[in-house]
């Protein structure tokens, strides 16, 4: 059981170093100058985001990164709380994932009054919004989290119903 919230844990903390020391070269280098094209659907190029997803909610003033760092941290901290319940290893990777990515948007918004974002994938003149490897973590903890959902969550649910009836 100690081993499934560890699982959780430590996959916040890689995923938040990971998140911090990427930010940190792409604001180290040449990046903010220049986009550079990696492949030709792919540039690293600094985006400051002083909203959330694709932008959104920008308009907050000189409160919107404390009220941003604030929902983040109260959704964090739910997450924290299913984590330390879940017996599933699956599940404290995907609740990591999302913690873990939530907490180091919070820190560029705390740091600069905004997210750094610099991953920017486009099909010629069309441009995804530009994300981070925090970004990332979030998306895909949440879709791992609706996948337990939908395929592990009944099979646990079943196997506690049967061990019961036994």
């Amino acid at each position: 059981m100690k081993n499934v919230k560890l699982i959780g844990l430590l996959t916040a903390l890689v995923i938040l170093i990971a998140d911090q020391v990427s930010k940190w070269v792409v604001l180290a280098s040449s990046i903010p100058q220049k986009p550079i094209e990696i492949l030709p659907v792919f540039n690293l190029v600094l985006v400051w985001n002083k909203g959330i997803s694709f932008g959104m909610f920008t308009n907050h003033g000189d409160m919107g990164p404390y009220i941003l760092s604030a929902l983040s941290l109260v959704i964090a901290a739910g997450f924290s709380i299913w984590l330390f319940r879940t017996h599933s290893r699956f599940l404290a990777l995907a609740i990591g994932l999302v913690i873990g990515g939530a907490v180091g948007n919070v820190i560029d918004r705390l740091r600069f009054g905004a997210v750094v974002d610099f991953l920017d994938f486009h099909i010629g003149t069309w441009h995804y919004p530009a994300f981070n490897v925090a970004d990332s973590a979030i998306v895909i903890g949440i879709a791992f989290i609706v996948f337990d959902g939908l395929f592990c969550e009944p099979k646990r649910r079943d196997s506690r119903t049967n061990e019961q009836d036994n």
